[in-house]
């Protein structure tokens, strides 16, 4: 009976760590899509420091 006892806690142990690492798994990816959209969204800086703001408001010289 101990046996008995002894492979279905192995397997139901076996089993919670599949489901643990499945679930790391997709958390960890859509951390790092969450990271990519916030990269892209943040505006760019110029090597000064200073925001780039694109064209808009430049008078050309």
């Amino acid at each position: 009976m101990t046996e008995r006892n002894d492979r279905s806690e192995k397997q139901g142990r076996a089993s919670r760590d599949d489901r643990l690492k499945s679930a790391l798994r997709e958390n960890l990816k859509r951390r790092k899509l969450q990271a990519r959209e916030r990269a892209a969204a943040e505006p760019s800086q110029n090597d000064d420091g200073s925001l780039d703001e694109g064209t808009a408001g430049k008078i050309d010289d």
